[in-house]
């Protein structure tokens, strides 16, 4: 094929992100007649349909979706070399797209992104939470910046991605008051036939959990699983039983949900990570997440 024409992915780009041809085209100042024949043009050079259309709405098609991939990146990359070249203004906020992984306590996430949000240059934030399979993604194709993660990425994602080790501490384990103190005698084995408020299985944390409980011969009684960290600590709030939480963060949450600490392993260790591509090193609210300096940190 000719060398691509960036005018007619523009076209397709805004049509895709837009869904919808006429609003498309209102945003482009073109008449929706224009838009429609240079995306065919664009078509008829790639050899591959990129819409089709199903009940009035134009839906990508396979090649479509990854046309659109590559078009995101193509003009992600574009902004990031006008802004590093100097062409945006310095008073334009910084936009910084975070995925963060949904079994991260919530405090330890604004504690690793406060850097960030300190930076001399405003930053407008945008958070999506979610499974860190699917961050990555959305990572490896550049819609998000920043991944804060439990683990490294996975080997599937190749080379393409660094991780950075934030913090690493041992495990805290809380309760309300009254379900504490009875805990706080003989731990850990006062936990046998516990209710537990565990993270869902398949997480790391929920991996270590376990293998730490067969170490010590200790078979908690299961009350809750849960994806949702936040959610976990409300149900500990209201006594159904103890939970784990990383050490760093312990007396925040003491604070915030009315529980006590009554025990602690060192040797349960939870770890931290911002997983980035290694362009976005360039990206001062990254840097400045990466460098930082946090508790519990090695």
């Amino acid at each position: 094929m000719e060398s691509l024409n960036y005018h007619h992915l523009r076209l397709f780009w805004t049509v895709a992100r837009e869904g919808h041809l006429t609003r498309a085209s209102a945003r482009l100042n073109l008449t929706p007649q224009t838009v429609s024949g240079q995306i065919r043009a664009l078509e008829e050079a790639f050899g591959e349909k990129l819409f089709e259309r199903v009940s009035r709405k134009l839906v990508l098609t396979d090649a479509g979706r990854v046309a659109l991939q590559f078009a995101d990146e193509i003009f992600s990359l574009g902004a990031e070399l006008t802004e590093t070249m100097g062409g945006v203004e310095a008073d334009t906020p910084l936009r910084f797209a975070v995925g963060v992984a949904d079994v991260l306590p919530k405090l330890a996430v604004h504690r690793f992104l406060e850097p960030a949000l300190k930076l001399h240059r405003s930053v407008q934030l945008s958070c999506m939470e979610g499974p860190q399979s699917r961050l990555v993604s959305e990572l490896v194709v550049h819609r998000l910046d920043l991944v804060l993660s439990d683990g490294p990425v996975s080997l599937g994602a190749g080379n393409r991605v660094r991780h950075h080790l934030l913090a690493r501490c041992g495990l805290t384990f809380m309760a309300r008051k009254d379900l504490a103190e009875r805990l706080r005698v003989d731990f850990p084995a006062s936990l046998g036939e516990t209710p537990a408020l565990l993270p869902s299985r398949g997480t790391v944390l929920r991996r270590h959990l376990d293998h730490w409980f067969m170490e010590n011969g200790i078979l908690p009684r299961i009350a809750g699983e849960f994806d949702d960290n936040a959610l976990l600590m409300i149900f500990g709030r209201a006594g159904v039983g103890f939970f784990a939480v990383a050490s760093a963060v312990a007396d925040e949450v003491a604070l915030q949900y009315g529980v006590e600490p009554f025990g602690y392993s060192p040797n349960i260790s939870e770890r931290f990570y911002a997983l980035s591509m290694h362009r976005n090193a360039m990206n001062p609210a990254v840097a400045a997440i990466c460098s930082a300096s946090y508790v519990g940190s090695d």
